[in-house]
Formats: structure tokens, sequence, C-alpha cells
């Protein structure tokens, strides 16, 4: 009888040491879930404070940023799918601060680009009246009246050159990237050449100028 009343009691006893250990685990286990959701919450929490702070970043931007920075933080917000009211409400406003920020580039890259094209234009203007001015110096000495005329305005015309012995092109064939020309000579040459001929059949195509605005290079095309 005393065997079985000691046999009951341990039975107990293993009972009661199963049933505290599960205990045991059981609130160890509620403790690490409770200390990974806070974990978990916090983690969330920093992520949102992040995102708003990069999409305000985005939103206030004074032109530091490029759009395709703008694009990339806004991209990155999203992917990381915060279900968040308030940043998601900050996306929309990024996104519609990248927009008017392409309008912006957009129209400045026009302007930039009328710009350029204003300042060709010109630049094809002075070229033009430089190339007009010089075909007018050819004109004048092919149909000077005397030789001494022809002289002077071949000394006057010299003054735009670096030195008699400027190379004078004439280009006799030219189709696409492909230009023949007829056998070189220096612009002292070229104008006596007119002067005997006494006619001006080249016009100026292009001239090359030195640091000083002398010429150095001029290119003639049959007219």
């Amino acid at each position: 009888m005393l065997l079985k009343i000691k046999n009951l009691i341990s039975i107990r006893l293993v009972f009661l040491l199963i049933a505290a250990m599960i205990t045991v685990g059981f609130t160890g286990c509620q403790s690490k879930k409770k200390l990974a959701r806070q974990q978990a919450a916090k983690e969330l929490a920093e992520k949102i404070e992040k995102a708003k702070k990069d999409l305000l970043m985005v939103i206030n931007d004074q032109g530091a940023m490029s759009i395709s920075q703008k694009e990339k933080i806004v991209d990155d917000v999203k992917a990381l799918n915060l279900n968040n009211e308030e940043v998601d409400a900050l996306i929309i406003e990024a996104e519609k601060a990248i927009e008017r920020h392409k309008k912006l580039e957009a129209q400045r890259l026009e302007e930039e680009r009328l710009r350029k094209e204003r300042e060709a234009a010109e630049q094809r203007k002075i070229e033009e009246q430089k190339f007009d001015k010089m075909e007018d110096y050819f004109d004048a000495i092919a149909s000077a009246s005397t030789i001494d005329i022809a002289n002077m305005r071949i000394n006057d015309a010299l003054k735009f050159f670096a030195s008699p012995e400027v190379p004078v092109l004439i280009i006799v064939y030219q189709d696409n990237e492909i230009t023949d020309y007829d056998r070189p000579t220096t612009i002292k040459q070229y104008l006596e050449h007119l002067k005997d001929q006494k006619k001006n059949i080249n016009r100026v195509h292009n001239i090359e100028y030195d640091t000083k605005g002398k010429i150095v290079e001029l290119e003639l095309i049959k007219k």
C-alpha cells in the first residue's frame, strides 16, 4: 500500500513537472512572438518614416535632383508596399511633382533648342555676309577697268588674309561625302587670275579663320 502511494506521488510530480515545463515553454514562446511583433512594428514604423522623408524630399526639391533620381525614390517606396495612407498620399504628390519637373525640363530643352537655332541662324547670316563681302571683292577685281584699279583692289582684299600664301581650294565636284578639288593655288595667285581673266566664275563655299580673325584657308565652288 505504501508503495502504491509513493508511485502515485511520483506520477503526480512528473505530471506537475511536465505541466510546469509546458507552461514555461509556452510563456517563452509567447514572449518571443511578442518581441518579434514589436521588432516588426518598429521596423515598419522606421520604413514609413523614411519613405515619408524621401517622398517629401522629392516633393520639395528645388532643382537639386534629376528626374531619374526622383522616379527611383518613388519606385523604391512603392516596392515596399507599406499600405500606409499618408505614404500613399505622398506618393501621389511626388508623382505630380515629377510630372511638373518633366514639363519644365521639356520647356527648358525646347527653349535651348530654339536659342541654338537662333544663334546658328545668326552665325550663318554673319558667315554669308562675310562670303558676300569677299565675293564682292572678287567681282570688283574681275571687273576693274584698269590694271592699277585691279591691283589696288587685290591689295585691299589681301588685308583679310593671314598671308598672300593662304591656300585656295576650288571644288570641281561634290556628291555627299565625296569632294574633288581643282589644282590648289594661293590667294595671291587666285586674285591675279581674276585680274587676268576678268571673270569670276566661283563663289565662296567656306572660310577658315585664325585666332586674329584673318583668313587662313578659302574654299570656293563653281557657281
